[in-house]
């Protein structure tokens, strides 16, 4: 029978030259890896290398709020801070009045950036790698922090005209009138109600989840626009999560910086901190005792 034809027409090869091609293919192998890796790992560095500047530019606006309102508070203009300063104006579009609501929104608005910015850093953070390989990544991060303050001042407006409400109601009312530790005493107690309610526990949930919040109010079809939605969507829930502790610091602590700072962080370690959950129940307790303890003091004085 005949053989068939031999496939092999080049040399024999050595076992010299099987090593060498082995060690070749290995060589080639390795880089193929390390290729992609050393990609990836630049790509990652490049887009941390953007972020952090935008980061430290917010740090930078919160130390500067508290800067404006350490300042604010030492200056002969340090009453303005509170809400109080608008007792004794009329409730007309008069000058004076316009006057004194603007340097008190301008007052809400830098306690707002120096209590509350901070506490949504890890969203904006967050939010910030979701859009970095976009080229207006900056200003959509400036839309949602825009939106997330907006939210706050309007807070702030609305808290002042229910401020109002309540002074013209002691005013008229000469029975609460001498019983005015009564509206302490109501404000600590709905401020506890909420601390404890199912709104305040589902909010929080939402603040202390930032991804699964971007993953499911991010859009980014109409980009702008979605980004200014974002952060007053975001500013509704850290509202309904914060709004107790704000209340009191409204009723209680407006332009007093030590209580600012002090209820601040409370806020944001409740919202941020991996075990911060398990201060909601203490702090509505707290707040229900201390609406006991003020009406106590006044019943027996």
């Amino acid at each position: 029978m005949r053989a068939g034809p031999d496939r092999h027409t080049g040399p024999e090869p050595t076992l010299g030259s099987l090593r060498g091609r082995r060690r070749r293919r290995t060589g080639l192998a390795g880089r193929a890896g390390v290729g992609p890796s050393a990609s990836l790992e630049k790509t990652m560095r490049a887009a941390s290398a953007r972020r952090t500047p935008l980061l430290l530019v917010l740090i930078c606006i919160v130390a500067l709020a508290w800067l404006a309102l350490s300042l604010w508070s030492l200056s002969p203009y340090a009453g303005y801070l509170d809400h109080r300063a608008l007792e004794g104006t009329p409730l007309r579009l008069s000058g004076a009045y316009l006057l004194l609501l603007g340097l008190f929104v301008a007052g809400w608005v830098l306690m707002s950036t120096a209590m509350m910015l901070p506490t949504s850093l890890p969203l904006i953070h967050v939010f910030q790698r979701a859009v970095h390989r976009r080229s207006d990544r900056n200003g959509l991060v400036a839309l949602l922090v825009l939106g997330y303050l907006g939210v706050w001042s309007l807070v702030g407006m609305a808290a002042h005209l229910g401020d109002l409400g309540v002074h013209e109601l002691v005013h008229r009312w000469g029975w609460l009138h001498e019983r005015e530790w009564l509206i302490a005493t109501t404000t600590l107690t709905f401020a506890g109600v909420l601390q404890l309610s199912p709104l305040k526990h589902a909010c929080l949930t939402r603040c202390r989840s930032p991804l699964s919040f971007i993953a499911a109010h991010w859009g980014g079809g109409a980009a702008r626009r979605d980004a200014l939605i974002l952060g007053v969507r975001h500013g509704l829930f850290c509202v309904g999560c914060c709004w107790p502790v704000m209340l009191l610091m409204f009723a209680f602590a407006c332009g007093n910086l030590g209580w600012m700072l002090g209820l601040g962080a409370l806020m944001a370690l409740e919202k941020n901190a991996s075990w911060g959950h398990r201060l909601t129940g203490p702090i509505g307790v707290g707040l229900f005792l201390a609406a006991a303890v003020v009406a106590g003091f006044a019943v027996l004085a």
